[in-house]
């Protein structure tokens, strides 16, 4: 049995968007079914029921607040202090500047961690008990756009112009409003596209349930993509760009990547050529928390027996020197 401390500065558990802190909470959980001790060290107003909970006092250095009992330390978050404790840390985003991670770094898929020059990942995984069995044989009429529609990279204008190029077909923005001056001012007309704000939990699981496929045309490199693997196992084939992790996790059965809106407006409307059940199963059996814990296991048993887990600090290879990446 180990005893093991996941960090991460922000509140568990999360009820909406979050995908670091559903993650860790995943893992967490899948940890103390393996019979192992878990302690959290988030922030203050965190609560747990499965694991111990500390709060970050954000007066005093990480090192100082991690309990003696522990055995391997697990950060989700860069460390630029010294840890007089064994552990790995997990970089979930991306930078585009020539900082040296620790040599301990963890990535989270296989792109991201070789455009540090590494080769040390895991992939997210969640606890799809959480999400319930979905409907797969039910009549479906959107499509739906997973993401921070604020965030201009997740690119919802372009989500929306795609599906504005088929003859009929319906988009529900999960995660944005029809009104958003974050945007640049930005307002959506059309009677074609919907609005759900901000939804998490069964809300969140209901409408995936109702939707044909998810609209993903990013426009930088996603480290992995929640949004996609929980659509996926509610059914939900995948139309996106190849970006980043996507050409590693969308095969040609369960999705269809480019970054012509044209090219995914066409593939949208074929959308029933995939099996809702295939891709259930997909997502089931490669994107588990269970398969994520034992990843993680063996990650921690080689830092606990004296190894690195790369062989140099991982370091971006080639900076990204447009703001977006092509999209027509």
């Amino acid at each position: 049995m180990l005893n093991i401390l996941i960090i991460n500065d922000s509140r568990i558990p999360v009820t909406q968007y979050g995908g670091t802190e559903r993650v860790i909470w995943c893992l967490g959980k899948e940890l103390v079914k393996m019979g192992h001790k878990v302690s959290y060290l988030v922030r203050e107003g965190s609560y747990c029921d499965f694991a111990g909970v500390l709060f970050i006092d954000p007066a005093k250095k990480i090192s100082d607040q991690i309990p003696d009992h522990i055995d391997i330390v697990h950060f989700n978050f860069p460390v630029n202090e010294p840890i007089h404790k064994p552990y790995i840390v997990t970089i979930h985003g991306n930078r585009n500047d020539d900082y040296a991670f620790d040599i301990n770094t963890v990535f989270v898929s296989g792109n991201h961690a070789a455009r540090y020059g590494s080769a040390s990942y895991v992939y997210n995984g969640l606890d799809w008990n959480d999400y319930g069995k979905p409907e797969l044989n039910n009549k479906r009429n959107y499509f739906h756009f997973l993401g921070d529609a604020s965030w201009r990279v997740k690119n919802v204008k372009g989500a929306i112009n795609a599906v504005l190029q088929t003859p009929s077909e319906k988009l529900k923005v999960l995660g944005g409003h029809r009104l958003n001056f974050r945007m640049g001012f930005r307002f959506t007309l059309s009677p074609r596209i919907s609005f759900a704000g901000m939804v998490g939990g069964d809300e969140k699981n209901k409408l995936l349930q109702g939707s044909k496929g998810l609209i993903f045309p990013v426009r930088w490199q996603e480290p992995f993509g929640l949004a996609i693997t929980e659509s996926l196992y509610m059914g939900c084939p995948v139309f996106g760009t190849p970006y980043g992790s996507l050409p590693e996790i969308v095969n040609t059965e369960v999705g269809y990547l480019s970054n012509k809106s044209s090219e995914l407006a066409n593939a949208v409307q074929h959308a029933d050529g995939y099996s809702r059940q295939h891709c259930h199963e997909y997502a089931r059996d490669v994107f588990n928390s269970r398969k994520m814990a034992v990843a993680y296991l063996e990650r921690y048993q080689r830092v606990l027996n004296g190894e690195n887990l790369n062989t140099q600090k991982p370091q971006l290879i080639q900076p990204q020197t447009e703001k977006f990446l092509e999209w027509s």
